[in-house]
């Protein structure tokens, strides 16, 4: 089955194999070097040459793990913080901040809007109390890239923290961190790394990581000064899912020897080639190209297609497609290019479409 998803995503037969690996229990020194081999990559991979100054921290849990431990990590007593909502994972956010009220300000837009950097740069000097800010790099509700690297020097200049829910837009769009002085950016396995969901992560600026670790503990399973202390001297405090590390050990290799750049221009081709497909079949795009990402693509329904139909019409040839959400469920689809896919994969999906909507709906 082809996952035109957003995660879970196809992965290569060489990462899968890696789960069949020999047992290993996560005391002995075999994981220690697993731990040491991935927080490595994840360096290499997404702050090169800036690696002596971030750490990288490994927890079992899909990616709102990582964004969750994020945000209960990185506040000292009294302070807050500004939270961006654009889109569903905006939204989740802000969710998570309620649970503890843990937010100053919420700044809202519509799904389709990119949030504005000066906005968000008055909000920071309007609040006193303010730590810093945390807003999604890729909001896969529509594939919408936010403005990730001006909001980061913004919040920079005015010494706050940056986080940064990256968890769809790492491997799958650029990112300096290092250069912005990101503070937290937290990502996952199974996206654009092309591994196994299960696994999460942090890339934390040391500095401030030797802050987090005195700041108040208010999670223990997500506190990232728990994993930090214990990774630092190679183990891990809770039990890992061990198999699929040793996955996600593979992928990193994979996505290292492929080359970041090059992974993310591939993802590019085939988000063009997807758009240009749609476009001949009168299929529209519901963001304009200059807000789209490169691995998601969100469409109007064509006219009398429900996505009901159109998702096992194409279940039933071999593709899985997304849904819409909230307000949009019923208007519009969802096409991922994320995962170990080839052009091949993707010249067949789209003559799967084709055939749905010429022979079956008869929809021009």
């Amino acid at each position: 089955m082809i996952l035109l998803n957003p995660g879970p995503v196809n992965v290569s037969d060489r990462v899968r194999n890696a789960l069949m690996g020999p047992d290993i229990c996560h005391r002995e020194s075999e994981c220690s070097e697993l731990l040491g081999n991935i927080r490595r990559k994840l360096l290499g991979a997404f702050v090169p040459g800036a690696e002596s100054d971030y750490t990288a921290i490994l927890l079992t849990g899909s990616g709102t793990a990582a964004v969750e431990a994020s945000i209960m990590s990185c506040l000292p007593p009294g302070k807050r913080l500004i939270h961006v909502n654009n889109g569903v994972y905006g939204e989740r956010i802000s969710s998570i901040i309620a649970t503890q009220r843990l937010g100053i300000a919420e700044i809202k837009y519509k799904w389709d809007t990119p949030p504005d950097p000066e906005t968000i740069l008055r909000s920071l000097k309007q609040q006193p109390s303010a730590h810093g800010v945390i807003m999604v790099h890729h909001e896969t509700t529509l594939g919408l890239v936010n403005p990730v690297p001006e909001v980061a020097e913004l919040v920079d200049s005015r010494g706050g923290v940056f986080i940064v829910d990256s968890v769809s837009g790492l491997g799958g769009e650029p990112l300096d961190i290092a250069g912005r002085h990101m503070y937290m950016v937290a990502g996952t396995a199974g996206k654009c790394i092309q591994g196994f969901p299960g696994v999460s992560f942090v890339l934390v600026r040391k500095g401030f990581m030797e802050n987090v670790v005195k700041y108040p503990k208010r999670s223990w399973y997500l506190n990232l000064g728990n994993y930090y202390m214990a990774q630092e001297n190679g183990t891990i405090p809770f039990t890992p899912a061990v198999q699929v590390y040793a996955a996600f050990d593979e992928a990193l290799s994979e996505l290292l020897e492929e080359g970041v750049t090059n992974r993310i221009q591939r993802y590019g081709r085939m988000a063009a080639l997807i758009r240009e497909r749609m476009a001949t079949l009168g299929v529209r795009t519901v963001l304009p190209p200059e807000h789209q990402s490169n691995s998601l693509t969100a469409f109007y329904l064509p006219e009398g297609l429900t996505y009901a139909v159109l998702h096992d019409r194409l279940k039933e040839r071999g593709y899985v497609i997304y849904a819409g959400q909230g307000h949009l469920e019923s208007e519009i689809f969802r096409v991922a290019n994320m995962g170990a896919l080839q052009e091949t994969h993707v010249e067949g999906f789209l003559g799967a479409f084709e055939e749905v909507l010429k022979h079956e709906y008869r929809v021009t």
